[in-house]
């Protein structure tokens, strides 16, 4: 019988055989992406993502989450202990006209406080240690600045001016923010929302009937102790490993021997040795130093959940209630079109959007760079 001679092979395509590896990476790169978005129908009709067949379980959603909700809280305990202690301490330099001795009595309790507490086991803050706090000294020198300086503009000034400077200290903390902590520029929708906070601060400076170059000379102190304490405080906490009572405790400790000191100097605390306490007085000192606790642990909480930027824009927003309390408590506020443009310069740092890291920046432009090449190969290859 005759043989027949088996067919021979066709070739396989010109464009594969030139390049098998990129059709084979094309092939695994789809094969993925489809693992991981596929829609599965649950048992309520609904789509769902399939993580599982793609080695990847829920638990970076669920930190995500976690993430989502830990900032969360951080800005709702920080924006409420910031609205407070802006009242409380207005309300404590009036029965208490001493600003650097209730400062250091504020500082002293604190530490005071949590020291107890840890040794009691109540909080989780390392017991002082000189080699571990002493790069926050640094830190607690810019703090005690921001904290003095505040203090004095609520002594001579309205709450109304203060604010209206804070909102326009994001401007100077996001350029900061780009070459000192590896920030990207902000987007426009967020150099719009500074611009018209910025504008608003402006606006309020010629409204306001209440000019007071004392104050203006307090407010221009804190302005530039706030911006390297938001900037440099952020670079520390970063970079270590300690937590947020830890911190705390270390930034309040190393600051209230020097705010004693500055106190003996500058004559105050002779003049509040000579105080006359009535019952008002304590009580009001006394929930200055509580509230002095609890923002400490808040900002320092938030300091690390977010940007430098992100921060600043934190403690102007929640500033309307304050605003608000400040008319029916004092007759010292603002005039109506100062007032305006506060309400002005609020709200428009609402526009803020945190910008991005440069390094996640870079990485998500390297992703869509390859996913454009290898899209690329796959349509060469076909």
């Amino acid at each position: 019988p005759r043989v027949r001679a088996r067919p021979a092979l066709r070739a396989p395509p010109k464009a594969l055989s030139k390049s098998p590896s990129r059709a084979c990476e094309s092939r695994e790169f789809f094969s993925r992406v489809r693992l991981q978005i596929a829609p599965t129908p649950s048992s309520d009709g609904r789509a769902r993502r399939t993580m599982s067949e793609s080695g990847t379980s829920a638990a970076p959603a669920g930190a995500k989450i976690a993430k989502m909700t830990k900032t969360t809280f951080g800005i709702a305990a920080y924006a409420v202990t910031s609205s407070m202690m802006l009242i409380v301490n207005k309300l404590a330099v009036t029965f208490f006209p001493h600003a650097s001795v209730l400062l250091c009595l504020q500082l002293v309790a604190t530490t005071v406080i949590i020291g107890v507490l840890s040794g009691f086991g109540v909080l989780n803050a390392a017991p002082f240690e000189w080699e571990r706090a002493r790069p926050f000294l640094i830190v607690a020198l810019g703090f005690l600045g921001a904290l003095y300086a505040n203090v004095k503009t609520l002594q001579y000034a309205n709450v109304e001016t203060f604010i209206v400077f804070r909102c326009s200290v994001p401007l100077l903390v996001s350029v900061l923010d780009r070459f000192f902590l590896g920030r990207a520029w902000p987007n426009l929708r967020s150099w719009g929302s500074l611009a018209v906070v910025a504008a608003g601060a402006l606006w309020y400076v010629v409204t306001d009937a209440n000019f007071e170059v004392n104050a203006y000379g307090w407010v221009a102190v804190w302005y530039a102790c706030f911006a390297f304490d938001a900037v440099y405080i952020k670079k520390i906490v970063d970079k270590t490993d300690l937590n947020v009572w830890t911190l705390s405790y270390y930034q309040n400790a190393l600051a209230a021997p020097t705010m004693f000191a500055f106190t003996t100097v500058n004559g105050e605390l002779t003049g509040a040795l000579a105080h006359v306490w009535t019952p008002s007085a304590i009580g009001v000192v006394f929930i200055s130093c509580v509230a002095g606790l609890v923002m400490s642990w808040a900002s320092m909480n938030l300091r690390g959940l977010v940007s430098a930027t992100t921060f600043t824009v934190t403690g102007t927003m929640c500033k309307i209630a304050t605003v608000v309390v400040n008319c029916l408590m004092w007759d010292k506020h603002a005039s109506t079109e100062g007032l305006a443009a506060l309400f002005v310069c609020l709200f428009a740092g609402m526009g803020y959007q945190q910008a991005p890291l440069r390094a996640d920046v870079k990485e998500q432009r390297a992703k869509e760079q390859a996913m454009k090449q290898v899209s690329g190969g796959s349509g060469g290859g076909a």
